[in-house]
């Protein structure tokens, strides 16, 4: 199971995800908030605990599963 959550208002946000598995947490709580600079969102990590992977043009695991459509 995951908890991700994504909050962009005029190009700015931010992201948060944790993954548990068997009850367990196995990974985050991961924060990223504008001004911090990591080579892979939090939401797209959570997405490959959960097996997710790209597909060819997507661009990350966030739009492979189709959540870069949301809100625009």
């Amino acid at each position: 199971m995951a908890y991700v959550e994504a909050e962009f208002f005029g190009g700015m946000g931010m992201q948060t995800a944790q993954v548990w598995a068997s009850g367990e947490s196995v990974f985050g709580p991961v924060h990223m908030a504008d001004g911090d600079s990591t080579p892979v969102s939090p939401i797209s990590l959570a997405l490959r605990w959960l097996g997710v992977s790209c597909g060819e043009g997507d661009y990350d695991e966030f739009d492979a599963v189709g959540l870069g459509g949301w809100g625009s």
